[in-house]
């Protein structure tokens, strides 16, 4: 069946306003997508913690995130003032005993040496939680001290909280001297650390609207391997 002569010229007369309003809507999309990707960007800066809020309340455990010398330090301390009961360091190199991870650590006393135990499965902060998960059930234990870099926190507490949601969680983030929170734009090294750690944030409550809760005892994803840190 043919066309009417005036509804084809009526089809012809609408191309160009179609075409118009894609031009003008993609690029649009586009920059509302960049706006509110910059402004989760402030907010997610402004939200990393600049003080430890709460440092004394005891926990059954602490908890360190390997990444940093500072991190290992703080939980030592930590246990050796009797803040918990165990210290457990998760995402310790395959093969790294204990002897070799306290080798910077010459000033603590033997007796801790019985209160640290290592977890050598994990690789990235999903993964750290699902390791601590299982080792505070197998404990027995119901609060844990969570000790990472400031810049890292939100994340892992997103993580820890999901996998851990029965567990009171107290953050107590460590300071790296090379972090320069303050007017962070101005340091292109510090600029670029939280720009990378807020993708991956974005990247985890993502991952998690898709996959929904942790199943207990549940192996890491390949996409959370992937996303490493």
């Amino acid at each position: 069946m043919s066309l009417h002569p005036a509804e084809t010229r009526g089809e012809f007369a609408l191309a160009p306003r179609r075409r118009w309003r894609r031009r003008v809507a993609l690029p649009a999309i586009a920059t509302g997508i960049a706006l509110a990707w910059l402004a989760g960007l402030v907010w997610f800066a402004q939200s990393i913690p600049s003080a430890i809020e709460d440092p004394d309340t005891p926990t059954d455990a602490i908890v360190v995130l390997t990444g940093g010398s500072l991190r290992l330090e703080h939980g030592l301390d930590l246990l050796v003032a009797g803040k918990a009961k165990k210290l457990f360091v998760s995402g310790v190199h395959q093969g790294v005993p204990l002897a070799e991870l306290l080798r910077h650590s010459p000033n603590v006393p033997p007796w801790v040496h019985c209160c640290i135990v290592l977890g050598h499965r994990a690789d990235s902060t999903l993964g750290n939680a699902v390791e601590t998960a299982a080792w505070m059930r197998r404990e027995n234990y119901h609060s844990l001290r969570l000790v990472t870099a400031s810049y890292h926190m939100r994340r892992s507490l997103f993580e820890f909280g999901r996998a851990l949601p029965d567990i009171r969680i107290i953050a107590h983030p460590v300071f790296p001297a090379r972090v320069k929170l303050a007017e962070w734009w101005e340091w292109p090294g510090t600029a670029a650390l939280i720009i990378g750690e807020y993708d991956k944030y974005l990247g985890a409550v993502l991952r998690a609207a898709v996959e929904g809760p942790i199943a207990a005892g549940a192996p890491q994803s390949e996409g959370a391997k992937a996303e490493g840190g």
